[in-house]
């Protein structure tokens, strides 16, 4: 049987979002090493604070300050640190409950091992040494001798000098994916510069790319077809958003992106339609593949461009749509 293919992935990009008066303060205090709470209209203090109280969705404004000792409520041991992670050693997930907050808060605790860690445990804030107005201002949690919990919250303004109203925070997941079987063989078959379908047994159908079963029979797939290379274009649309192609070359816009049935298949896959104009794109267009000069760069086509060939009737793509 052939090697089914995986690879690692990544998806990562920024999040930008605008922060509102209580988030700004929380943060900001965060730069100023001082940890604030909101106190709700029952007289609960929630660490980290919220601007609509979660039971009953009133506004709230009310922010204390609440200690950077506390007490973990809760924990599980990470043996292996993940990048971006707060600490490169081993470290335990810990709630902390700050002493005046009724509510716990995330972050890790240093520890040397497992075995040093309890629910129960009385913990402080350790302070990251340059700080710029986020939760990474909490470096971690240590652990703390002292049993004593400090006082009520106090009332805060929430107002410093210079106050965070914004963040950047960077989002990625890291994961391994295997296409299966089905995608194994049209990914193999792209590296040849061909394009690989299966048919299904029951209503005979040509998926392109292959599911590995039909989604409408419900029944796997195993009959491998060779479709296209020149196909028609069903639909499309027009891309006015910047970006480049296999060959890291930036693309003019506006440019088109469109469905395109391959001569063979009972399914459109998308691509980028090239050699045209963008307003000469039309459906019944029929295209073929042009690819990249090196499969150093990719395996799929960079994009379709006209054959040349008359437009195909609209009946014979109909369905395709």
């Amino acid at each position: 049987m052939p090697q089914v293919l995986s690879a690692p992935l990544v998806v990562e990009f920024l999040f930008t979002r605008s922060l509102g008066p209580v988030q700004s303060a929380f943060l900001t205090g965060l730069r100023e090493r001082t940890v604030l709470g909101v106190r709700t209209c029952d007289g609960r203090t929630l660490v980290p604070p919220v601007e609509y109280d979660p039971a009953t969705a009133e506004e709230l404004r009310d922010l204390v300050e609440v200690a950077a000792t506390g007490t973990v409520t809760t924990w599980a041991w990470n043996p292996s640190p993940r990048r971006g992670q707060p600490l490169e050693r081993p470290f335990a997930w810990v709630l902390v409950r700050l002493d005046g907050a009724d509510t716990a808060l995330l972050h890790a605790l240093d520890a040397p091992g497992p075995d040093a860690v309890r629910t129960g445990m009385r913990v402080r804030v350790r302070w990251a040494p340059e700080r710029g107005g986020a939760i990474t201002d909490i470096a971690c949690f240590e652990p703390y001798e002292s049993e004593a919990a400090a006082g009520e919250p106090s009332p805060h303004s929430g107002e410093f000098t210079g106050p965070v109203t914004g963040i950047v925070a960077p989002a990625r997941l890291d994961y391994t994916y295997s296409p299966g079987r089905a995608q194994t063989g049209y990914i193999e078959a792209l590296a040849e510069r061909r394009t690989v379908g299966e048919r299904c047994p029951s209503c005979r159908k040509v998926y392109v790319p292959p599911r590995g079963a039909c989604p409408t029979c419900g029944v796997a797939t195993d009959e491998r077809v060779e479709v296209g290379p020149a196909g028609t274009v069903t639909t499309y649309c027009i891309v006015n958003i910047k970006a480049k192609n296999a060959m890291n070359d930036a693309i003019e816009v506006p440019y088109v992106y469109a469905h395109i049935a391959l001569d063979g298949a009972d399914l459109a896959l998308h691509g980028r339609i090239g050699g045209i104009p963008y307003d000469q794109v039309r459906m019944g267009l029929r295209v073929e593949p042009v690819w990249p000069e090196s499969s150093s760069v990719g395996r799929h086509p960079d994009h379709y461009r006209p054959t040349g060939e008359p437009d195909a009737d609209y009946d014979t793509y109909k369905e395709l749509i």
